[in-house]
Order: structure tokens, then sequence, then C-alpha cells
């Protein structure tokens, strides 16, 4: 659906609870950490809880919507430069107090620990709420946008991660989506709560390998019979997309009818538009933009083999995504990536940056049809691992077993 709403009603033997979900990031900006809140809402709501979300206003001003089966309380908000349709909540407070007040819920999940994180889980310590804490984010993904700090990125970086670990201690359980997010996190050491790796998930009936309508590749200029690279997620500079661009030249001086399909939005899209035309392979890459549900659906199927080049990934769902979607992967071995593109098995993990053992990768793949068949069954077998249904499963569990305490 055009969306995103999960239209199953689930019955769970868990007790019917009131979930407050806190995050400063959220639908409609794209990214990982709002994509998990959302399908967290929608998913607990088609399970029969009552779900709210607090989330920062797209306007400015506060107001209150309801996105499919939950409803949205947003609060005021200014525009935040470094990152595309992103806004921030600088002084929530009060906002998040009076609407813990009115909801009063029986958990509180915390998905960034920024302004409206901050103050949820203030005041839910305040009033002996249980508080869920999940860690989604890594330093460095704000420190690539901000160039003029990357002389001082290392310390910054290290005071960042003592924060999380200060901040995380303050709530009841916390969650990270990979067992390599706490392992880089070094967390288990750090905190003397619960601490568990639960997988963000994705919904497998919405992603999965089909067919594609005829429109899908007019409306995004993409050749229907050439061999598809896909890249899907924000166009920032942490995603290292430049690295995929120099791979694909030599993708393509092996392999001339070879295609670039590059999915999402973000603050470099004119700036990797320009390189592309630089390096004479625009008219070989298609730049989508922002699309819709229903689209992205469609651009997984296009592809053919996936590649993530970002190294700053505590799980991608996108490329969870594209392996549900039945396509091989190429993915830098950094972050998470390697739990989910396991080398010689659904794909090849390459060095960080390293644009000539990528494009080898991706040439292996393009190919071998058989090889690429048989990476594409593994894809599907490893994503079926992370079916949004077990995500919600756990919570359930989680959320429980802390209203009991």
């Amino acid at each position: 659906m055009a969306d995103g709403y999960i239209h199953r009603v689930w019955y769970t033997k868990a007790q019917i609870m009131k979930i407050l979900i806190a995050s400063d990031l959220h639908y409609p900006t794209i990214n990982g950490v709002a994509t998990f809140s959302r399908n967290l809402a929608q998913g607990l709501a088609a399970r029969g809880h009552e779900v709210l979300v607090i989330a920062p206003s797209q306007t400015g001003k506060k107001y209150k919507e309801v996105d499919g089966n939950y409803t949205i309380v947003r609060t005021v908000s200014v525009a935040f430069p470094f990152y595309q349709n992103f806004r921030i909540s600088l002084n929530p407070a009060r906002e998040v107090k009076k609407i813990i007040e009115e909801f009063d819920p029986d958990v509180i999940h915390i998905q960034m620990l920024m302004w409206i994180g901050q103050a949820a889980m203030k005041y839910g310590n305040k009033k002996g709420i249980p508080i869920v804490s999940t860690n989604h984010a890594m330093p460095e993904n704000l420190m690539d946008n901000l160039v003029l700090l990357a002389p001082v990125s290392r310390p910054i970086n290290y005071i960042l991660k003592a924060y999380g670990a200060r901040f995380h201690s303050k709530a009841d359980y916390v969650t990270m989506p990979t067992q390599s997010a706490i392992d880089m996190f070094n967390a288990g050491d750090k905190l003397a709560v619960p601490l568990e790796a639960v997988s963000n998930g994705i919904n497998l009936s919405q992603f999965s390998p089909g067919e594609v309508p005829e429109i899908v590749y007019e409306k995004f200029s993409i050749p229907k019979n050439a061999p598809i690279v896909s890249y899907v997620g924000r166009l920032d500079a942490e995603k290292h997309l430049p690295i995929l661009l120099q791979a694909f030249v030599e993708v393509k001086n092996a392999l001339p009818d070879v295609h670039l399909v590059v999915v999402g939005d973000g603050t470099e899209f004119g700036t990797l538009g320009a390189l592309a035309r630089d390096l004479g392979v625009d008219d070989s890459v298609s730049f989508t933009g922002r699309v819709t549900d229903e689209d992205l659906q469609s651009l997984h199927r296009v592809g053919t083999v996936f590649c993530m080049p970002s190294p700053a990934e505590l799980q991608s769902i996108a490329t969870l995504e594209a392996m549900a979607s039945g396509q091989p992967v190429v993915a830098i071995d950094a972050g998470a990536l390697s739990e989910l593109c396991q080398h010689e098995r659904n794909g090849y993990i390459c060095e960080q940056d390293d644009s000539h053992a990528i494009a080898k990768g991706l040439i292996k793949i393009l190919e071998d049809s058989k090889l690429r068949d048989a990476m594409s069954k593994e894809s599907l077998a490893i994503a079926k691992t992370h079916d949004l249904d077990t995500t919600l499963e756990r919570f359930e569990t989680i959320y429980t077993d802390l209203t009991k305490v």
C-alpha cells in the first residue's frame, strides 16, 4: 500500500498495552531509524496495542495526525540543515511531559538519544514508567556530514559514545539491531541494564521476488533487459556513494550494457549527479529521488545485484529489503553488514572504499547466472530470519516482562 500500512490483523497472547514510541526521526524522514520506528508502530497497532508516537513536526508547529492505525503527536521543530527532510525539536520537555501525562503509557520505547528521547527518558524515569531504549545510531553518521568538524571527529565520536552509554543506562532494557552493533560500542562493558540484539526486521509480505510493472521501467528510465546494480538509501556523505560510482565505471567497462539505479534522496543528490557526468556514466545511471512504497518494492525487484558501500550501518534495512527481494549483495566489511552479506554465500564483502574490489564482486555476480541464482536463494534464506513478526513478538515479550516488575 502507498502508506506502507500493514493491514493484517494479528492476534497475540501478549497483554494489550498502551505503548509510547519516542523518536526524533520518524516518517516521512527516510532513514533506518525512521523506517523502523514506523514499522514498529504500525506492527504493534496491528497486533491490537494502542500506539502513540512522539516525533518532530514537519511544519514547525505542533499538531496531531493519524498514520494508518496509530497516532503521531508532532512537537514544535526547526529545520536541520545537514539531512534531507529532517527537522528537530530543540526544547520539547514540556510538550513531551504533557503528552506522556495525557496518554499514560504502560511502556515507553525510545528510538534516539536526542531531544525528544532525552525528554521521554527524563519524564519516564520520574514517573516510574518502564523504558526500552534502542540504539540505532553511530556517531560517524553525523560526523561525516559535518565537514568542518572532521579534524576533531575522533574525540567527538568517543564523547558521543560515552554519552550514549550514560543515556541508555537510564533505561530498563536496551536493544541494538545486531550483535555487531553491541560489539562496536563495547556496550556490554558499559551498561548495567539488560542488553539484547533484536533485529529491526522487515515485512516479508511487502518485500519478495516478483514481476515488475512495465511502467516502473518507463517512469525511472531503466532499461528493461539490462543487468541492474541497485542502491537504496539516503544520499548523504556517510554512505560513501562516490565509491559506488567509481566502482560502476569499472563494471561498465567490463559489461557495457549494465545500468545503475540509485534510489533515494539526500544532501549529495546533486553532487552525485555531477560526479556521474564527470565519470562519463550519467547515461547509464538512474537517480530516482524519493519514491513511494509501491515503487520501492518494485525497484528492489528490478535489481540484479545490490550494493551497499556505506561503512556506518548498524544493520541496514535497505540491504535486508534487497535480500528479501532476491538480490545478491556486495557490501563493505564494516558496521554490521557482514551479518547480512555473508562472504561467498549470498555475495561478497569488500574492504571499505575499495572501489576495485567492489567492482570485481559485482562483475562476478553479473557474469555468472548460476552463481547469481545460488546467492539469490541464500539472500532469501537469510532475510527470512529477520521477519518483522519475530521482532514484534520479541518486543511484546520485553514490554510485558517490564510491566510485570
